[in-house]
């Protein structure tokens, strides 16, 4: 085994990692109009398995990535919503789907994490540069700079819509 193998087994604990397997997910729900937790369960066997389709995520990184998806999934009405007011010109429908995905999971983590918003974003654009179209990331990275700067200019306490 040489040694990019063995640096490709061991287990990785970035965020950046878990974001971009929760975007796989949801992506591939989302396309093949697949549940979720199916979707979730058959990648994590996968990555788990070996498949080198997938980054291999430590036990955290994998949580992290569990807590991304399901909790877009319990927020999807409110965050659709709130892209739906923020995209002006643009329905889900027009939009590439990579790039509503990366979003979708961006504004979760922005409204229900503690995490700084400049790695949120820089995570989102650099999975809408490798997956999407040659202005996603441009186009990501607007969206949620506007947004950050709404949430940011928010009396604390009101709710972040």
């Amino acid at each position: 085994m040489t040694r990019r193998e063995r640096a490709a087994a061991q287990p990785v604990g970035t965020r950046r990692a878990a974001r971009e397997f929760a975007f796989r997910v949801l992506f591939e729900a989302g396309q093949g109009g697949l549940d979720l937790q199916q979707v979730f369960t058959r990648s994590e066997g996968a990555m788990l398995s070996g498949d080198d389709t997938y980054v291999h995520l430590n036990p955290e990184a994998l949580s992290f990535a569990h807590e991304l998806t399901f909790g877009y999934q319990a927020s999807a009405a409110e965050i659709n919503d709130l892209l739906q007011r923020t995209i002006r010109g643009w329905s889900f429908e027009q939009m590439a789907q990579t790039d509503l995905n990366v979003l979708r999971l961006a504004v979760f983590e922005m409204q229900h994490t503690a995490e700084a918003h400049p790695p949120i974003i820089e995570s989102a654009v650099r999975i809408a540069r490798k997956f999407g179209g040659d202005d996603s990331g441009r186009f990501v990275n607007g969206v949620l700079g506007g947004m950050s700067r709404s949430m940011e200019a928010q009396p604390s306490g009101e709710p972040q819509h």
